[in-house]
């Protein structure tokens, strides 16, 4: 069968996997005829004017980019013109309108990293993580006007460690979307891919984070203050105040342990595998660490280089609730 014709629009490299195996294996299922992503941006400390990862791929595959400011009705004529059989979106960063979703001849879908109708929202990967869940997934739905609402075709799921990161669950998560895509667009091209309605009595709403989220209080559980740690890797990142300055977390886990003596947020010593700090229940164990201008480091080669004395006592912050 003729491959469908379809239209990208996504700024986030989490979908460089997926546009590989359409340019490759995938081309039989779908042929990509454009891409639309966000306008190049300043980044870093100089503010350089950069493209982003999506539209660096797209040239180098010799594909037509649009870059709006604003989806106009200028932009959709432009859509409209390509002809595509179908919209495919992933983390693009601008809100459609309907004219916009309905476009394409067989619509738009989108690629959400969460097992809707869990984690509607800006954080999905970071909230799944700091909440303790050890799965999550991408849904593929057909995009409505209300945020992440719309009716979902199907999920591909991923098994989350007690040591995964945001950036291990968000590359897994890549690697996820090309089953996922590779099973529904055969079945939307011969018109046998349904959709089922999200039951709203199940949905939860992740917002936007914050540097501030980066905060912990050691007076809960050891187990939440890991999840949270590991969720917000790489950003906001959770931090500890040592000496005044901010001791970055790039990693944790936690034991159960009945100790006395020690007080929420006290060092306790260190073991092969982290620094081993007390909570309201349990003992957290900091697995990575990193001081201000330093490099992100394993907590035995850290401790080689900073000392921190057993008695040191973390000050604990309030921590944000990430649901809304």
């Amino acid at each position: 069968m003729t491959p469908l014709r379809l239209v990208f629009l996504g700024s986030d490299p989490i979908a460089l996997p997926l546009l590989n195996w359409l340019a490759g294996e995938g081309s039989s299922v779908a042929t990509i005829i454009g891409v639309f992503t966000q306008p190049d941006r300043p980044v870093g400390r100089g503010q350089k004017v950069v493209a982003n990862e999506i539209k660096t791929w797209s040239l180098a595959h010799n594909l037509p980019v649009n870059q709006p400011e604003k989806l106009t009705e200028s932009v959709r004529l432009e859509l409209a013109a390509l002809g595509a059989d179908v919209a495919l979106v992933m983390a693009y960063g601008h809100i459609l309108r309907d004219d916009f979703i309905g476009t394409p001849r067989l619509g738009t879908l989108n690629l959400h990293t969460s097992l809707l109708p869990k984690y509607r929202g800006a954080s999905p990967i970071q909230t799944a993580i700091a909440c303790g869940d050890r799965e999550t997934g991408v849904s593929l739905m057909r995009i409505v006007r209300k945020l992440d609402a719309g009716p979902v075709a199907d999920v591909e799921r991923v098994a989350v460690s007690g040591l995964d990161t945001a950036l291990e669950v968000e590359a897994k998560l890549a690697t996820a979307c090309v089953p996922l895509v590779a099973r529904a667009l055969p079945r939307l091209r011969d018109g046998t891919l349904t959709f089922a309605t999200q039951d709203e009595a199940a949905v939860s709403h992740c917002r936007k984070l914050e540097k501030d989220d980066g905060a912990l209080d050691f007076a809960a559980p050891a187990a939440v203050l890991a999840a949270r740690i590991n969720g917000l890797f790489p950003w906001p990142a959770c931090t500890v105040d040592l000496g005044g300055q901010p001791l970055k977390i790039g990693s944790a886990d936690f034991f159960d342990a009945s100790y006395s003596g020690a007080l929420p947020g006290e060092v306790m010593g260190s073991d092969g595998d982290g620094l081993l700090v007390a909570t309201g229940a349990g003992v957290l164990r900091l697995r990575r660490l990193q001081r201000p201008g330093g490099r992100m480091l394993p907590a035995a080669d850290f401790l080689r280089g900073c000392t921190v004395p057993v008695g040191t006592r973390f000050p604990s912050r309030a921590m944000s609730a990430l649901l809304k």
